[in-house]
């Protein structure tokens, strides 16, 4: 079973200095990065076309020089914005950059509240925003010595790591309690993001999913498409479907294998949904992948 986390656990960087960036091209590199959380500070900033960020549920769609900027834990996936797709840039770092061995002021007062959920941030930031046009220059530095952050320009990214600090913390404010409450109820419906994760291959209830989540069927379904846009079983639909194109570009499984690997036990749904979704039949779309590789 291909089982993908919601929990991202990869250490961005290095251990000892966990800060990366990372470029990239919707939909001609990926297709998308499904609703997915971590522990770092992230910023995209979109270079060219359009992306679309859904965090905590609510999308943005973000153009050139647009940024958005998303605190650690915060649920959220990028896909494709535009009919032409977009390309951009994702800075990540760990909050303990900015923590030393010990107990640290800067860290206690500056990085915790973020943590805790006691301050939050507005999310999206257009180009003609004031945080955009202060921190631009300093992502615009992150992203020309991004190929040597490791080897001789550690105390510049660190420098302008802190500058981008300052100013998420001047433009933060206290999270309200409707707000806690309901990321709350947001963090809850996890529970049934994990069920697609690790049981996609199987018959999902909503009534076992809303169980697992601890809400009624009713108020699950309503909270789940505020969530991610999209209906719980839509969802189900989507997330195998994106595994049985992959399992497509990148194994010589027979498609009949695929979608029962997937959890299509209906093969002319399997071939009607995935026509729908990719404009191709399943065979159509592994031979033009092949042709383009």
């Amino acid at each position: 079973m291909d089982t993908v986390f919601l929990h991202e656990t990869k250490i961005h960087g290095t251990v000892h200095f966990p800060y990366s960036v990372y470029h990239g091209n919707i939909p001609d590199w990926i297709p998308s990065f499904p609703l997915h959380w971590h522990d770092d500070f992230e910023l995209i900033y979109c270079t060219a076309g359009q992306i679309r960020v859904t965090i905590w549920g609510s999308a943005y769609t973000l153009c050139a020089k647009d940024l958005i900027v998303i605190l650690p834990h915060a649920v959220h996936s990028i896909e494709q914005g535009g009919p032409a797709g977009g390309e951009y840039f994702n800075i990540m770092f760990h909050p303990s950059l900015f923590r030393g061995a010990e107990s640290s002021l800067c860290y206690d007062k500056y990085v915790s509240p973020f943590l805790t959920g006691e301050k939050t941030i507005e999310f999206f930031y257009p180009s003609g925003s004031a945080f955009s046009q202060t921190v631009t220059p300093c992502i615009l530095s992150l992203l020309e010595h991004r190929a040597e952050s490791y080897s001789t320009y550690e105390l510049l990214i660190m420098s302008n790591l802190f500058f981008l600090l300052y100013h998420i913390n001047q433009y933060s404010f206290t999270a309200t309690s409707d707000n806690s409450a309901l990321q709350l109820s947001y963090n809850r419906l996890k529970n049934a993001l994990y069920d697609i994760r690790k049981f996609y291959d199987r018959k999902i209830s909503i009534h076992e999913a809303a169980k697992h989540c601890g809400f009624s069927e009713s108020h699950f379904m309503k909270l789940f498409k505020d969530f991610t846009g999209i209906s719980f079983n839509a969802y189900l639909v989507e997330y195998r479907l994106n595994l049985a194109a992959k399992q497509l570009v990148e194994t010589d499984l027979k498609v009949i294998d695929i979608a029962e690997n997937c959890g299509f036990h209906n093969h002319s749904y399997f071939t009607r949904a995935f026509r729908t979704r990719y404009g191709k039949t399943p065979v159509a779309y592994r031979n033009a992948a092949r042709l383009e590789a």
